[in-house]
């Protein structure tokens, strides 16, 4: 069964964003080096503890929200799926570098969500 892995929250300030989620839930956000403003956000105590982590990055526009990611074995197969479906991709499938690559979706409800695919090879 596949599960969530990761969450992204945009912000118009991620400063104030990242300190309003460690001083209400204890998370520590830590900046990202790289070409966009990124900052991972660490919820657990420990690599161990059950749980995900996930991210702050810019708000690119008024309507995005928060979008979880669900792992998948195979991002090709995982876009057909979704628009066989009914679903449509809004993000096409975009590497992160050494690490995999991502897309974001609509269900059939207008709902968002990203899928993700681990990839060394990614670039």
């Amino acid at each position: 069964m596949l599960s969530f892995v990761h969450f992204e929250i945009p912000a118009d300030d991620i400063e104030r964003a990242s300190k309003f989620y460690n001083m209400l839930f204890g998370w520590r956000a830590e900046k990202v080096s790289g070409p966009c403003e990124y900052w991972m956000m660490n919820t657990k105590k420990t690599p161990e503890e059950c749980g995900i982590n996930g991210g702050i990055s810019r708000r690119k526009n008024s309507a995005e929200h928060i979008v979880n990611y669900v792992e998948v074995d195979s991002m090709d197969n995982y876009i057909k799926k979704v628009e066989q479906l009914g679903g449509k991709v809004i993000e096409p499938k975009t590497p992160i570098s050494k690490m995999g690559w991502y897309a974001v979706c609509l269900d059939t409800e207008n709902n968002t969500f990203g899928i993700w695919q681990t990839d060394a090879n990614a670039k």
